[in-house]
């Protein structure tokens, strides 16, 4: 016959050998149970991206220490929009190999299992924004980021150029200029220098900057001044 529950002062917790002791009305072991879902629920979700997701991604950009000398010799100057940006002006996305453009060239490279269509169309695969870091194996989620964007580009020269040389920036595959990142980040991101918006990822940073100098030094574009200030901070810390 079970023994009644033994009650010591007024407010003691009630206590019984079959049920254990009870916290309230809910049974310590029960809640006890509860926590431990609830803790591997949430190391399943912030669980890292397994690294045989990650694509191959844009061309490795120069060392930091390059990175900072091609900063020091990068022409400061205020940004100009006169004439003013048309995104007319810069012709995307070429035709690299069959009926692959640009933008297929590069979910291609940036994912892992990429299948195409006759079209060279990406139907299925894994890719992992490396802005953010977020996975997905839906290419409509993705946007092919112009790392140095194209009206930034032409408030920093580009306007001055021929439609040819735009047109090779806007589909450079052999810079670190053209990238597949989460749409909705890429649209945030919009044609903000870094003195204005970094990738949110801390660790993809520095790789950031380094790509950065490394396009606006090629092409022979300027910086202003809080572009370079930014810019010098993050390179100083890779």
């Amino acid at each position: 016959m079970p023994r009644p529950l033994a009650f010591k002062r007024e407010n003691d917790v009630p206590e019984d050998p079959q049920i254990g002791v009870v916290l309230g009305s809910i049974p310590i072991m029960f809640l006890s149970t509860a926590i431990v879902l609830f803790t591997a629920l949430s190391a399943a979700v912030a669980a890292p991206v397994p690294r045989s997701l990650y694509g191959r991604a844009l061309p490795t950009p120069i060392a930091a220490s390059t990175a900072r000398t091609y900063l020091s010799e990068l022409t400061v100057a205020v940004d100009s929009n006169s004439p003013a940006y048309s995104r007319d002006r810069f012709k995307t996305w070429d035709t690299i190999s069959g009926t692959c453009d640009t933008r297929e060239t590069v979910l291609k490279r940036d994912g892992t299992n990429v299948v195409t269509d006759s079209s060279c169309k990406s139907v299925s695969g894994n890719w992992v924004s490396p802005y953010d870091g977020v996975p997905t194996t839906l290419a409509s989620d993705l946007d092919i980021d112009h790392l140095v964007p194209l009206k930034e580009a032409w408030i920093s020269g580009a306007r001055d150029w021929t439609d040819a040389q735009r047109e090779a920036l806007a589909n450079d595959l052999t810079r670190p200029q053209l990238v597949a990142v989460t749409d909705n980040l890429n649209q945030s991101k919009g044609d903000r220098d870094p003195a204005q918006w970094m990738p949110p990822l801390a660790s993809f940073q520095c790789t950031y900057a380094r790509a950065w100098v490394q396009v606006k030094k090629f092409y022979a574009l300027t910086v202003d001044t809080a572009e370079k200030s930014a810019l010098e901070k993050i390179l100083d810390g890779c």
